[in-house]
């Protein structure tokens, strides 16, 4: 308890007021983006209808060895990152546990902030966090891939939608549905991950200083904004 009043008494109002702006720049993005993916405007809101469409697409095929290797290939950038995340996480703790040293290092960096050993514990710890939240989020991906591959090793053959008929239609849509959904919210906790990182850029800029941290927070957004809603390959996807 002692150590955590004493952050809140020697950390400065701007380096609060930087982290406060980084907090909700962080999830107002989030939350904005989440909003527009309803009205089908995000690049991963046009991405999930290709994906609905393509588990569509699986029901008129008798082989499914093809939708087996793309959910195979589209499940790798979790695997990588989510083992990445775990050496940056080892790392961190490693600095954490030699602080000292750490924080005499980062002085001699040109424009870097001068502060105490506990602020320079704050901002690893926050940093050690954020890759936590993106590891987390990476390997909810994996499994939600799994269970999209299950969905598509268990859908029924061509020949038997063709036997219901009528129904066929109706069924063929259900299915599409309801896999489209679970590779959606798996691409959906990439995403989140990716997101996380880009975020953890934008801390490192901390270590200068809390002004370079809100811009740096700012400019994050802003290249986050522009990857997802005015993108080449959002236009492209659209068309």
């Amino acid at each position: 308890m002692k150590n955590f009043l004493d952050v809140l008494s020697e950390l400065p109002w701007l380096d609060w007021l930087a982290l406060a702006a980084f907090l909700a720049g962080w999830v107002g993005y989030a939350t904005f983006a989440r909003r527009q993916g309803f009205r089908e405007r995000s690049l991963l809101a046009i991405s999930n209808r290709v994906r609905r469409q393509w588990m569509l697409q699986t029901t008129f095929r008798d082989n499914r060895v093809l939708d087996g290797v793309v959910v195979q290939s589209m499940s790798s950038g979790p695997s990588f990152f989510a083992s990445t995340t775990i050496l940056i996480i080892g790392g961190l703790l490693a600095m954490l546990s030699t602080t000292e040293r750490v924080a005499e290092l980062v002085k001699e960096i040109p424009f870097a902030a001068r502060t105490s050993v506990l602020i320079f514990d704050m901002k690893l710890v926050l940093l050690t966090g954020i890759f936590v939240h993106a590891f987390f989020r990476f390997t909810w991906s994996i499994r939600q891939y799994s269970f999209g591959a299950l969905l598509v090793g268990a859908a029924a053959d061509r020949d038997v939608f063709a036997a219901m008929g009528e129904k066929a239609a109706a069924q063929r849509e259900a299915f599409a549905d309801r896999a489209g959904r679970v590779m959606a919210l798996a691409a959906e906790a990439f995403n989140d991950g990716l997101r996380a990182y880009y975020m953890a850029f934008a801390v490192v800029g901390w270590f200068f200083s809390p002004l370079f941290f809100m811009v740096a927070t700012a400019g994050v957004i802003y290249v986050l904004y522009q990857r997802e809603f005015r993108s080449d390959v959002l236009e492209a996807l659209r068309g």
